[in-house]
């Protein structure tokens, strides 16, 4: 089918999808009036190309626009807008993130997967006053993350890895106290860690009370047969939608790694999801002790970083943690035992760091962790690694009786003797070698050729094993 051709032929189309199919070419420039009527527009998973046609913005009446995973280019027209959900990622748009949009009633904004370069504008997050969700990872972003994002006070999930955001993790981020999940890894972030990070929830609110305020749709959409439906959850609000796609507002949700693997969380699934991802940057200094109050929180990665310190003692209170990930950073001291309490935990990796002492007892779930949660720590000891604990005596052994002969021991050396003996033979062998060398050229260029390749050779292995140190140290 051309979309190309296809005509709207009665206003009582609230509902166009046409997602999954192998739809190619570029989409008309202009719509039938009967098209203006639209609620809900789905293209996604196609081939469609082109640039996106302006007419997308002029529809008064579209709760939600997901013209995800097809080929279209170019830069985001300003037209582009939604009631509930704009889904425009994994496509080839390119170029600055359009400041001149009317985000201000967009409450799911997907632009994962482009080619969108340059620093956010700051009236992104000054005029979004509704967003929810933000999904902005494997783009092109780069500078600072823009301390105006903690103005989205409704925001429950930031998504910002896979970019070039560089600088300090701005403190502002802690005013986004409705938060659920905040993924930052894969940048090059430095810094700290902020200790406020304590002020942000991770948990489920009440949906009346995150989503006070939001903008009602248009009167006119009264005139339409519908029903009000109650959602409840984080990614849904109470809203009027056509009684045909009750749910089709509501049927997205994000990919979040955890366990070592992404995993797709929507509807329920997602109202219950928490995590913090800082993997993938430069974080230096301490792992802030306050960490340990975000007891809902399900997932924890602080991975490949360069942080220092202790691990906290506070984790302990994480009682609802399923994965914590502290892996390829400069922790010292000793694993907290206390933390065999994590009574949910499922994954825990604390490989390529500097810690020493005793692994916690293999009880509750450290019963199921293997050497891979450990390696790369040579002062650890203790199951399941194979250096044991067990200190080793270093009091002297007790004197046996050596063997004797009628004058005396047969080991006892005369000290001048052996000095003597040793001396003499060494000029003995230096004055013969060097009367060879010299008699002989060919041996003479042969012992030089040796003696500078084997300085060669130590030199690049010197060479080589500090540059390993230095990559394996910024890594």
């Amino acid at each position: 089918m051309n979309f190309m051709r296809f005509q709207f032929f009665n206003n009582s189309l609230r509902v166009l999808e046409l997602n999954n199919n192998h739809f190619k070419g570029t989409l008309p420039d202009k719509v039938s009036p009967a098209g203006s009527y639209l609620g809900i527009l789905d293209i996604s998973n196609n081939g469609f190309s082109g640039l996106i046609p302006k007419w997308l913005g002029n529809m008064q009446f579209l709760w939600s626009l997901d013209i995800s995973n097809n080929f279209f280019e170019g830069q985001i027209p300003c037209e582009m807008h939604a009631y509930i959900l704009v889904d425009l990622s994994h496509n080839w748009l390119s170029g600055l993130s359009p400041s001149c949009a009317d985000l201000s009633i967009i409450q799911h904004l997907f632009l994962q997967g482009n080619r969108l370069t340059g620093p956010i504008p700051k009236v992104t997050f000054s005029v979004s006053f509704h967003l929810v969700t933000l999904d902005i990872r494997d783009n092109l972003f780069s500078g600072r993350i823009p301390y105006e994002v903690g103005k989205l006070s409704n925001l429950r999930i930031l998504l910002l890895s896979g970019n070039n955001f560089s600088g300090a993790i701005p403190k502002q981020l802690c005013w986004l106290k409705n938060l659920e999940i905040m993924d930052l890894s894969k940048n090059y972030l430095s810094g700290t860690i902020p200790h406020c990070f304590r002020n942000i929830t991770f948990e489920k609110l009440n949906a009346i009370e995150a989503f006070d305020g939001l903008p009602q749709p248009n009167s006119t959409f009264l005139e339409f047969k519908h029903i009000t439906i109650p959602y409840q959850g984080i990614l849904n609000k109470y809203f009027e939608i056509y009684e045909v796609e009750q749910n089709a507002a509501a049927d997205f949700g994000i990919e979040f790694v955890t366990k070592y693997r992404s995993y797709f969380y929507k509807g329920g699934i997602l109202d219950i999801m928490s995590g913090l991802d800082l993997s993938f940057n430069k974080l230096t200094g301490e792992i802030p002790l306050e960490l340990g109050q975000l007891s809902p929180i399900l997932a924890l990665n602080l991975s490949y970083n360069q942080l220092t310190g202790f691990i906290p003692t506070t984790f302990s209170n994480l009682t609802h943690l399923e994965s914590l990930d502290l892996s390829h950073n400069n922790l010292s001291g000793e694993i907290p035992s206390i933390l065999i309490d994590l009574n949910f935990l499922e994954v825990f990796n604390v490989a390529c760091n500097n810690l020493s002492g005793k692994v916690p007892d293999m009880k509750g779930q450290f019963g199921t962790f293997q050497n891979s949660s450990y390696e790369g720590n040579a002062f650890l000891c203790g199951p399941p690694l194979e250096k044991s604990c067990t200190r080793v005596d270093s009091s002297p052994p007790s004197p046996r009786k050596s063997l004797t002969t009628s004058k005396g021991k047969w080991c006892e050396v005369d000290p001048l003797v052996f000095s003597t003996s040793f001396w003499v033979s060494y000029v003995i062998f230096f004055i013969g070698v060097s009367c060879i060398l010299y008699i002989n050229p060919y041996w003479r260029q042969w012992c030089f050729n040796l003696i500078e390749y084997r300085m060669y050779r130590c030199y690049y292995f010197a060479f080589n094993m500090l540059r390993r140190q230095l990559n394996y140290t910024c890594h």
